[in-house]
């Protein structure tokens, strides 16, 4: 990539941007000040953690218990990018489906076929070792909640054979080749 040089000289030291200004170049020799664009700028970011270990045997959807955030949009045009992180395990055989919603709706899903379960994601603890530790799991979906209330964004998860954790591991020794881990949602609003 070729470096081009700038002449700095019209842009006096004294000048000040204001907010949402950059500098672009309006000729071979100046440079000024213009309006930056609002559109794909964050607006906000909240986020919670969850370090607390929780469990389900459930064989149907449940809300993982505490797992939830929510954040109120600026305005009906902005989109918000959800990362979900979780971390947990189970025993050797188990299916684990989880599915996001926001508010009462799921979103980020598969399509319909047959028997299958429309998910967020799935996962299968396939090894006997699996059971000694935890397994991350990290997800991101661009939403368009199309709002100005608040909105909440949420995680079930459902399992086919045993328990199954989060923030633990499913042996749960005390020893010190165990761990507790932490698990997080982040919402950050991106402005149209």
């Amino acid at each position: 990539m070729a470096i081009t040089t700038l002449n700095l000289r019209a842009l006096n030291r004294s000048d000040t941007a204001s907010a949402g200004q950059l500098v672009t170049a309006t000729s071979a020799t100046a440079m000024d000040f213009q309006a930056a664009a609002a559109g794909g700028k964050v607006g906000q970011v909240v986020t919670t953690q969850l370090t607390a270990p929780t469990s389900t045997t459930s064989t149907s959807m449940v809300a993982i218990s505490g797992y939830t955030r929510a954040i109120t949009p600026v305005a009906t045009s902005s989109k918000v990018l959800v990362t979900m992180y979780l971390s947990g395990g189970s025993y050797d055989g188990a299916h684990i489906h989880f599915q996001m919603f926001r508010d009462t709706t799921q979103i980020a899903l598969g399509d319909a076929d047959g028997s299958r379960v429309r998910a967020t994601f799935g996962w299968r603890n396939h090894s006997y070792f699996s059971n000694y530790h935890s397994n991350p799991w990290c997800v991101q979906w661009l939403d368009s909640p199309s709002s100005t209330s608040s909105v909440t964004y949420s995680m079930k998860w459902s399992t086919t054979a045993n328990t199954i954790y989060l923030n633990r591991s499913w042996d749960n020794t005390d020893h010190a080749n165990y761990h507790r881990t932490v698990s997080s949602i982040t919402l950050q609003e991106i402005l149209a």
